[in-house]
């Protein structure tokens, strides 16, 4: 018998439209029916390998092991693993592929994550490549707008803050474009607007409708979903442009007053100040489910690439 080629998730395009929809139809079965997927990983083990730190990614994806009755080990800090020491990617990964039985990685180099996936011998799931990809995130929020909206057909997404270094953002605005959503409107300052290279992309391979503004209140109400994101402290050189532009756009109620009464608010999270606590009140607020959606999302996504039934 001929052995299967191993699966691994390092961008949203590595899973076609269909295996997309799949995923999205069993996280939701997993979300309604936990008790039915409480044992399927059983003696199966997930390593989390974060050589940048996580909150919500690293335990999001051990809660979905966990749930799925498997284990996890690993580091949430590459200086207390053997990094520290100097070994290469390669061995780590090489060395991890006989502990493990999947891996999960997170790192601040765009690419680290595809070339474990040369060495491995076990499936490798990219939790975000510096200002690269977040394939994970993208799920999670492919299922957030599925059971919010229903359908992907004919809704108008803005995307809010750092649209130059937020993977977040890179990740999601590719593939709703391969779901033919297409008018996205981007609210960014001058220095962190979309790379003109993915600009580019989505107007030649997807035909979309790019509008770019500065402020949000242009828009409102013309939108549909409203992703926002954090001005990124981390991705800055320089301290000053930082502090000059990170509270340049703050959701408040007023800001969403003249809103749709359907529309909804997304965010990756961490939230820094981007968003006031008043809007979490508001019923079109959904970033913390968001975030609680993630786990059933990774939990498909980890039996999917077991090969678990």
């Amino acid at each position: 018998m001929i052995p299967q080629p191993i699966k691994h998730l390092i961008e949203p395009e590595d899973f076609t439209i269909e295996e997309l929809n799949t995923l999205i139809a069993l996280a939701k079965e997993m979300y309604t029916f936990p008790e039915k997927y409480s044992e399927k990983c059983k003696g199966k083990i997930l390593a989390t390998l974060f050589y940048e730190p996580s909150t919500r990614t690293r335990l999001s994806f051990e809660s979905a092991m966990l749930r799925l009755g498997g284990k996890t080990l690993g580091f949430s800090d590459a200086n207390t693993s053997s990094v520290s020491k100097g070994e290469s990617i390669a061995d780590t990964i090489s060395v991890i592929s006989g502990y493990a039985d999947i891996a999960v990685m997170r790192h601040p180099k765009e690419g680290a994550p595809k070339l474990a996936s040369q060495y491995a011998h076990i499936p490798i799931i990219n939790a975000g490549d510096g200002g690269h990809q977040h394939p994970t995130q993208t799920l999670t929020d492919l299922l957030t707008i599925n059971m919010h909206k229903g359908s992907f057909e004919n809704q108008t997404v803005a995307f809010c803050g750092d649209l130059k270094f937020g993977r977040t953002v890179h990740s999601l605005i590719k593939t709703l474009a391969r779901y033919n959503i297409k008018k996205f409107i981007l609210v960014s300052p001058e220095e962190l607007t979309l790379p003109d290279s993915l600009k580019t992309k989505l107007l030649r391979e997807y035909n979309v409708e790019l509008k770019e503004v500065r402020f949000l209140e242009e828009v409102i109400e013309e939108i549909d979903i409203l992703y926002m994101t954090r001005i990124q402290k981390e991705r800055f050189f320089n301290e000053a442009d930082y502090n000059r532009l990170k509270d340049s756009y703050i959701l408040d109620l007023q800001k969403i007053k003249a809103a749709k009464e359907d529309m909804i608010i997304m965010h990756p999270l961490p939230r820094v100040n981007e968003i006031a606590y008043e809007v979490d009140a508001d019923p079109r607020a959904v970033y913390f489910e968001q975030a609680k959606l993630g786990v059933y999302i990774r939990m498909a996504l980890i039996t999917k690439l077991l090969g678990v039934e």
